[in-house]
């Protein structure tokens, strides 16, 4: 297992990645996720185990997750906590101090084995036990949270408490940043080790361009919560800057950063150019894990060319869907209408509003009775503007029939979605998404992927244009135009639908998506591209095969 603990004398001695995410998405019952970072995690992990990869996470154990996305008297949106338990996770007898503010608490790890859910082991950290104070328990009470100084209190628990547990249970080689909150550690390393250690050790994932996505913060605060750990104010400025820039200082100690779509790597070059000595940026395209998210009969029908099956599936796992339409909204869908869906994380950058640009354009294409809509996703709690635009999409879908506004967007909720769209619909605003996951899920299941040309879908464009719809050129940016575009694109599919042309379209995405999403792929990427950079050692091929048959994952829940 490589802990102390329980029949444990040593730690194991076996050399590993160590994968620092504030979120992981595995599987519904371990809610410690937002959003897309931890869908990567969580995929990643899967491919790694599968490959018997050496990999170890860490992360938070958040005591109320996320948030519960409920509704109130009135069918809004409203923000309720529960706190979550989860007794699979293993108590490791391992606690470890951290100083905040020159106030001692205590950190706690657990452990999530890697049998559970099929995953690399992962180490849940919570300042949550007895033996803190009620502040010092707040700090792993919620992820993501909106009051600033628990926010870098968690980075610092995250970074620092997560390093001194690795350094009790692992022998690590590779500490890896996915996106920039435990940038903690690599002072708290270099504290430990010097910065050349910490040059050659340290790899960084960025994953967002946006202002928001890349944090800044007063240095002296940083400095006075024990950010930097025993690293003086004036060195940590070299890094980061003053204010302190969480990004770049990350790109500045890293040995290796990856963007996560080709066109990000381009933005992000263009974004961070100015700053001297960061380190070499590659790219690798963001991937899911096939096996939790593809439907096995979609996959096997499609393989064999059986048009008739796989629309008769198809319409059943609308049908599941439509459900949870009913149920939510009181609304019955219908499966032989042509389901078109938004949903992801609700980010103004995103457009959720976009369907809704020009509303009449849209009643005209649902007045067809050809045509219905969806949409869901999580606003952050603290994104007050988000919350109200998502609860103006829920009157305006009261107003236009066939449409509906879903709450609860998580991992369940997210592959009912894929498995019952025609159309999963993307419209960021270029060159804002880096990568965005969730269209990969929804092609391995043949909804098929329309899109402004951003993140992932430029590369899927330039490689199978018949395979997917593109809104606009890439070029012309005027929301107007993009709207247009979109309709016009609508109406195409309306005619397309239900015909041996859609369904030729829907089995070639089925197929063609495994190789070009799937984390197994990712997986040997980042053994190329950045781990080998560390050490040779590891390269994939000094590990097992990847077993692609292996499909024993907690997720699969809707394959019978």
């Amino acid at each position: 297992m490589g802990y102390m603990g329980v029949g444990m004398t040593k730690k194991e001695e076996t050399s590993k990645i160590a994968y620092f995410s504030m979120e992981f998405a595995i599987d519904q019952a371990l809610k410690t996720y937002a959003g897309g970072l931890g869908f990567l995690a969580g995929s990643l992990f899967k491919a790694a185990k599968r490959a018997n990869y050496p990999m170890v996470g860490v992360s938070i154990l958040w005591s109320y997750g996320y948030y519960d996305q409920m509704r109130d008297i009135e069918g809004r949106m409203v923000i309720n906590k529960t706190r979550k338990f989860h007794d699979y996770l293993i108590d490791i007898d391992v606690k470890v101090p951290l100083n905040i503010n020159r106030s001692k608490l205590w950190v706690k790890a657990y452990l999530l084995p890697e049998g559970i859910f099929s995953t690399c082991p992962i180490y849940y950290l919570t300042t949550d036990i007895p033996e803190n104070d009620y502040l010092s328990r707040t700090i792993s009470y919620n992820l993501y949270d909106g009051n600033n100084l628990t926010h870098i209190a968690q980075e610092m628990v995250l970074g620092i408490a997560g390093y001194e547990v690795l350094k009790k249970c692992e022998n690590i080689d590779v500490y890896h940043l996915n996106e920039a909150q435990a940038i903690p550690l690599a002072f708290r390393m270099m504290e430990d080790k010097g910065f050349d250690y910490v040059k050659n050790h340290l790899v960084f994932t960025t994953h967002t361009p946006i202002p928001a996505g890349n944090e800044i913060q007063d240095i002296n605060i940083l400095d006075n919560m024990g950010f930097f750990s025993n690293v003086d104010i004036k060195t940590a400025e070299e890094f980061g800057g003053k204010p302190f820039n969480l990004t770049v200082a990350a790109l500045k100690m890293s040995k290796k950063a990856n963007a996560v779509s080709k066109l990000h790597q381009k933005t992000t070059q263009e974004m961070w150019s100015w700053v001297p000595g960061k380190c070499n940026i590659t790219y690798i395209t963001n991937a899911q894990d096939v096996n939790s998210w593809q439907d096995k009969k979609l996959r096997t029908y499609a393989e064999d060319g059986d048009f008739e099956n796989l629309r008769k599936r198809k319409l059943h796992l609308k049908r599941q869907l439509f459900q949870v339409v009913g149920d939510q909204c009181g609304r019955l869908f219908d499966d032989k209408k042509l389901t078109v869906v938004w949903a992801r994380r609700f980010a103004e950058y995103k457009r959720p509003y976009f369907p809704l640009h020009d509303e009449e354009k849209l009643k005209e294409l649902i007045d067809s009775e050809k045509l219905q809509f969806i949409w869901a996703g999580k606003p952050h709690p603290a994104d007050f503007n988000a919350q109200v635009t998502f609860n103006w999409i829920i009157s305006k879908s009261r107003e236009i029939k066939d449409t509906a506004v879903l709450t609860g967007y998580e991992l369940h909720l997210s592959k009912l979605l894929k498995l019952g769209s025609d159309i999963w619909l993307n419209t960021p605003k270029r060159p804002n998404e880096a990568s965005g996951t969730s269209g990969m899920t929804a092609s391995m299941n043949g909804s098929v992927h329309m899109s402004t040309l951003d993140g992932w879908h430029v590369e899927w464009y330039n490689t199978y244009p018949e395979l997917s719809f593109t809104i606009g050129d890439g070029e012309n940016l005027n929301e107007d135009y993009e709207a247009d575009s979109m309709y016009k694109l609508l109406w195409d599919v309306i005619d397309m639908y239900d015909t041996d042309k859609w369904w030729e379209l829907v089995q070639k995405n089925i197929l063609t998506s495994v190789d070009f999403f799937n984390s197994d792929r990712m997986l040997e990427e980042y053994s190329k591209k950045v781990y080998a950079e560390v050490d040779k050692k590891y390269e994939i091929s000094n590990y097992n095969n990847i077993d692609n048959n292996d499909n024993n994952t907690a997720n699969n829940d809707n394959n019978n």
